[in-house]
């Protein structure tokens, strides 16, 4: 179907933070599969794990026990010091079974109408309830009518979240990302999560934080929330987890960990051994090549190096970011400057319209990012005096 605005290129071949197209010419990926392929394009490591379960098992159901199922879920709980998991194929779907979860623990607690605070300018998914939840009408335009249940307040604004909790005693959750990517790589102060945990826990309302996109190192920490010494109630996960094999996950903790039972909710392709042997081998490499510090240091790098190259440039209003997450906002939209890079040979993304997004493979050396920060400058500077 006609659902995509596609680049006038094919790849067929990658390896590390480069990708070959059909006419065998090579670029540089600073986009990574949108924040999925943390460990590059056919990581050995990876590649061999892939194989070896295609060639013992892929799918059974979760009619029956799966043992990488099991030690997939031990691991994201050790990491993550959630309680459980269930899993999925997307990150949409993960954010649904965020929502089934809340919806039913407010019905366990006698209310009938649950209600969800989520935020502007957010991004949960293309489902009807993710994205009625999204705070962005681009996506939800001629899906309506949308679902109810749910109310919208300012990102990294506590003040409105305490209003709502003084106007609306049927709220049961807040739904939030720890930094949003779509909707322009914005980072919020450093005390908001803090203050969204103690506000959840005063009105008896559950921390859910969306870390689809922020999850699995992306921060330069396993979760973005363990920024902030925080745990949440529940956490939902994919992009990064399976190494570019599909695979979404929501993670539960404490009350929210018990309110699902056998019946209310279910994936036939959700944690298959195929997907987990992914995500078990990712989480593997991660941690025995320091991707986590690597993704620190490196995304420091680029926001430095983009400042000093930027800093005197009239129309750059901002870089901000977190770990491997990069973001240039621009006074204009810029939306063209994805193909003008393209031509260059080099993958980047625009997004909320002005906000040029770097979400490099954690395998990413200096010297590519050296490469990716000055050719990424050279466009914004021949882009902005045109």
């Amino acid at each position: 179907m006609n659902t995509y605005s596609r680049l006038p290129v094919t790849f067929v071949k990658g390896e590390g933070v480069w990708l070959w197209d059909d006419r065998g010419e090579r670029y540089l990926d600073a986009l990574a599969g949108v924040a999925v392929c943390g460990l590059g394009h056919c990581h050995p490591r990876l590649t061999r794990a892939i194989c070896e379960q295609a060639g013992t098992l892929i799918h059974t159901s979760n009619l029956f026990h799966i043992e990488k199922q099991e030690r997939l879920a031990e691991r994201l709980t050790e990491l993550s010091g959630m309680d459980n998991a269930f899993f999925c194929n997307s990150g949409a779907e993960a954010n649904e079974a965020a929502i089934k979860l809340a919806r039913l623990y407010g019905h366990n607690k006698g209310i009938s109408l649950p209600t969800i605070v989520v935020m502007e300018r957010s991004f949960h998914g293309r489902t009807m309830a993710t994205l009625t939840a999204s705070g962005n009408r681009k996506v939800q335009a001629g899906f309506e009518p949308l679902l109810s249940g749910f109310v919208r307040a300012p990102y990294n604004n506590l003040e409105a979240i305490a209003q709502v909790a003084a106007n609306n005693k049927d709220v049961v959750a807040v739904l939030v990302e720890p930094f949003q990517g779509e909707g322009g790589v914005n980072i919020p102060e450093a005390h908001y999560l803090q203050g969204l945990r103690n506000l959840c826990t005063q009105n008896g309302w559950l921390l859910m934080l969306d870390e689809v996109q922020s999850g699995i190192g992306r921060s330069g920490k396993w979760f973005a929330f363990q920024h902030s010494d925080i745990m949440p109630d529940v956490v939902t996960l994919a992009k990064g987890l399976g190494g570019g094999v599909a695979i979404g996950a929501c993670l539960a903790k404490g009350t929210a960990a018990e309110v699902f039972k056998p019946g209310n909710h279910a994936s036939t392709f959700g944690g298959n051994p195929l997907a987990c042997a992914a995500a078990i081998e990712t989480l593997k490499v991660i941690d025995d090549e320091g991707l986590l510090e690597h993704a620190t240091k490196l995304g420091d790098f680029m926001r430095d190096r983009l400042r000093n190259q930027l800093a005197d440039v009239p129309g750059v209003v901002q870089v901000r970011g977190q770990g491997l997450i990069v973001g240039v906002e621009l006074s204009v939209p810029c939306v063209e400057l994805v193909r003008k890079a393209l031509e260059k040979k080099l993958l980047i993304n625009v997004t909320s319209d002005k906000v040029i997004r770097l979400l490099p493979a954690f395998v990413m050396q200096q010297h590519e990012a050296e490469q990716v920060i000055d050719i990424t400058c050279l466009l914004i500077k021949e882009f902005l005096n045109n």
